[in-house]
């Protein structure tokens, strides 16, 4: 990490900070005006812009804009192409101040600390789906060798944001999600409330997170077989870099691109094996909700409680206080701490010659005592272990089950695979193993938004097959028939394959 200047925030501290933060907000104002330089008398109406009413003098205003000329943070230059009509507005309006490099850096490191300062947090599933987006839509720019490369630079953009956003967020949540497994003495109502809608909150963000993220793999991998070095120089073209005096701003701006697109895979198809960042955010959410739930468990507990230890104790001194008799005594010492004579005292030593019976209990030598005297009064017997009852019949019964599920998988696919895009009216009639595959997919293909060209794109949980489906405008319907009757509902067309293969597998090639 490049150290910082050390001059670089010295504006935040000391008397004057508030006059000089709101010198560089007013500047930063200008900047979003394309407004680049500032006289003084600018400088003093931005300052009421900005919410500065406190009246400043010239002088304390000269001296500000000196030191953040000292600390680098400002730049002033004489402005020759105005008309001077005095000395005295000569003086006045001759210089002209701008922000460096460095005042640039120092006021949006302020107003970034004071957003993250602000920021809460979240975990959105919107994030997923919108990278799934960008994805896809880049898969198809690359196909396409006539699309622009404006929109592949402009695409690539909004994936980097939303990968931004979603790490942002996270980093943010996981921290406040910490820090209320830590909190302490807060109100106990509020602090139960707190803690039961922050497990729906993440039991909410858990459902299908695994489908989420192997369909975000699935999206990174149909791109790199496109080509990522492809893709970065369409963007570099489509982004117009202008030229910079310190050089070519090429290499850097690819450099820049490459980490994002290794960021990206580190968190959903890490290339050497690893385990993705993804399923890390799914233990610790995981993890979260069980803390949490056993946090809500003491809190019910404590509640429950009619009174304090300290109260019980007051109770039974009083009913001490009241007893009758020693006899009673007795008794209500055994029933309050349930403590009775030594039920190890007729132990004997193994060789109890050694032990002379004058002897004290002090100087005696220790014997085994059995930690079932305190619950049950006796002592450890050994006997028999059962036998192990022989599973070798069921594992093979299991075996030859998962074997046979697993052929009529494989023989659903195998039928269900198309050649390129065809009716769902096509399919005709269906065995009903094949039939509530293809429903299977169905489904998971509607339950997803439709893509930029109308496109719903769904994946198995395994992420073996994948479903295109498209609607078609003709309105027409189409009747699939099996053993246990029809089904009859609106026509698609339907592409049916495994992701990343060229072909699958056709109905017509099985027969």
């Amino acid at each position: 990490m490049r150290r910082v200047p050390p001059e670089m925030f010295r504006f935040t501290t000391g008397e004057r900070a508030e006059l000089y933060g709101a010198i560089l907000q007013a500047f930063g104002a200008a900047n979003e005006r394309l407004e680049t330089a500032l006289g003084l008398e600018e400088v003093r109406t931005r300052l009421r812009t900005v919410g500065w009413l406190d009246a400043v003098h010239d002088d304390d205003l000269q001296e500000a804009l000196r030191k953040l000329r000292e600390w680098q943070l400002l730049d002033v230059v004489q402005n020759h192409a105005e008309n001077y009509r005095t000395a005295e507005e000569y003086e006045r309006r001759n210089l002209q101040y701008s922000l460096t490099r460095r005042g640039e850096a120092a006021f949006a490191g302020v107003e970034h600390a004071l957003s993250v300062l602000a920021s809460t947090g979240a975990l959105q599933t919107a994030v997923l789906e919108a990278i799934t987006d960008r994805l896809d839509e880049l898969y198809v720019l690359l196909g396409d060798p006539t699309s622009s490369d404006r929109r592949v630079f402009t695409t690539l953009q909004e994936l980097e944001g939303h990968l931004e956003a979603l790490l942002a967020n996270m980093k943010a949540f996981n921290g406040e999600l910490q820090r209320l497994l830590r909190a302490e003495g807060a109100d106990l109502a509020t602090f139960r409330e707190v803690k039961a809608a922050t497990v729906a909150y993440l039991q909410e963000f858990l459902v299908n997170l695994d489908q989420r993220a192997q369909t975000v793999a699935t999206a990174v991998e149909r791109v790199e077989h496109r080509g990522v070095s492809l893709l970065h120089e369409r963007a570099l073209r489509g982004a117009e870099l202008p030229p910079v005096a310190d050089g070519d701003p090429a290499p850097a701006w690819l450099e820049r691109r490459r980490a994002r697109w290794e960021g990206l895979r580190a968190w959903f198809r890490p290339v050497d094996g690893a385990r993705p960042r993804v399923d890390q955010l799914h233990d610790v959410a995981r993890r979260a909700i069980v803390t949490l739930l056993q946090v809500l468990d003491r809190i019910t507990e404590s509640r429950r409680r009619s009174s304090s230890a300290v109260q019980d104790f007051r109770e039974l001194a009083r009913w001490f206080a009241a007893a009758p008799g020693e006899d009673d005594l007795h008794r209500l010492w055994s029933a309050a701490f349930g403590l009775g004579p030594a039920r190890h005292a007729h132990l004997a030593h193994p060789d109890p010659e050694l032990v002379p019976s004058s002897g004290r209990w002090a100087e005696t030598p220790p014997v085994q005592v059995s930690a079932l005297l305190r619950t049950s009064g006796r002592t450890e017997r050994f006997t028999r272990t059962g036998r192990v009852r022989d599973i070798g019949g069921i594992r093979a019964a299991r075996a030859e089950r998962a074997r046979k599920e697993r052929a009529e998988l494989e023989t659903a696919w195998e039928v269900l695979g198309t050649d390129g895009p065809v009716r769902l009216s096509g399919f005709g009639t269906l065995d009903r193993t094949v039939f509530d595959r293809l429903l299977d997919l169905l489904g998971r293909a509607l339950a997803v938004r439709p893509d930029a060209g109308g496109a719903r794109r769904a994946v198995t949980s395994d992420g073996r097959v994948e479903i295109v489906l498209r609607a078609l405008p003709d309105g027409s319907r189409a009747v699939l028939h099996t053993s246990r009757g029809r089904l009859e509902g609106p026509d698609y067309l339907v592409e049916i394959r495994s992701p990343g293969s060229p072909r699958v597998a056709t109905r017509e090639d099985i027969a």
